[in-house]
């Protein structure tokens, strides 16, 4: 289900994606002894769409996840590149492993059944579910969805959330979010469930649409990288760090999300 786009490698904080990957490419050494997989470029793996955290606008590729990464490629002192694949090969750990990135920025949260196959940065946002319906949908949230249909994204903790919760749905299973959103607007199917920035994001522009409810489900992304990739991973928990420091995560945070952050790294992330 892997699919690959190539797109022409631009300076970092403009962002590329790569064709295939990294791999047939020499690596190299960046700062502080990171190895990478491909020479002079931090390549990163994502599933396009999942807007405001990354989205192919013209040639480029942008987005929260984006700029955040960024950062971490400025600390490297190298060009981030980025690899569209399907998230199944993400949260597989699959992307990492065979090396076709060396880090994973795709709106992606912390599970422990992820964090078997491999490492997670700290986490850098949160995030919870949500509940998107058509405009004036009788639909409110799931406790009584008997016999509706319920879109979810393939892999995801969304999907997970609903085949326990919504009791007697047809659960309707995407590749990708913008197939999801999309097939709520035009109504194929009820309702859908993704993550809440995502969701109200599509619905800010699509006001035929709503999101009418969150699921507290206490959820934080992490950056994954391949195991024992420690080098890396500690250059990634700094520059989080530093981030919120300087202040740069609250402007990218406001950029994405029009607002200041009620949450950031170094946070707490207790329910």
């Amino acid at each position: 289900m892997a699919r690959f786009k190539a797109l022409a490698l631009i300076p970092a904080l403009a962002l590329a994606a790569g064709a295939l990957s990294a791999c047939g490419e020499e690596g190299g050494t960046a700062a502080g002894g990171v190895q990478l997989v491909a020479s002079g470029k931090v390549t990163t793996c994502t599933h396009l769409p999942y807007q405001p955290f990354q989205v192919k606008q013209g040639d480029k590729i942008v987005g929260f996840d984006v700029d955040l990464v960024d950062l971490v490629g400025k600390k490297l002192n190298v060009e981030q590149s980025i690899v569209d694949i399907a998230f199944e090969n993400i949260e597989s750990g699959e992307a990492m492993n065979s090396g076709q990135c060396d880090l994973a920025a795709a709106g992606m949260t912390i599970t422990d059944k992820r964090k078997e196959k491999f490492d997670f940065s700290d986490p850098y946002f949160e995030a919870t579910q949500a509940l998107l319906v058509k405009t004036g949908s009788p639909i409110k949230d799931l406790s009584n969805v008997a016999g509706k249909k319920i879109g979810v994204q393939s892999a995801t903790t969304g999907a997970e959330y609903t085949q326990k919760e919504a009791k007697g749905a047809e659960i309707v299973t995407f590749d990708d979010l913008a197939l999801l959103e999309q097939a709520v607007k035009n109504g194929t199917v009820d309702a859908g469930v993704n993550d809440n920035g995502v969701l109200y994001d599509f619905a800010k522009t699509n006001t035929d649409t709503t999101v009418v409810t969150e699921f507290k489900t206490n959820e934080f992304y992490g950056i994954g990288v391949k195991k024992g990739s420690t080098a890396l991973l500690g250059q990634i928990n700094e520059v989080l760090k530093a981030s919120v420091a300087d202040g740069s995560y609250a402007k990218i945070y406001q950029k994405w999300f029009g607002k200041a952050p009620t949450w950031q790294p170094g946070s707490p992330t207790a329910g």
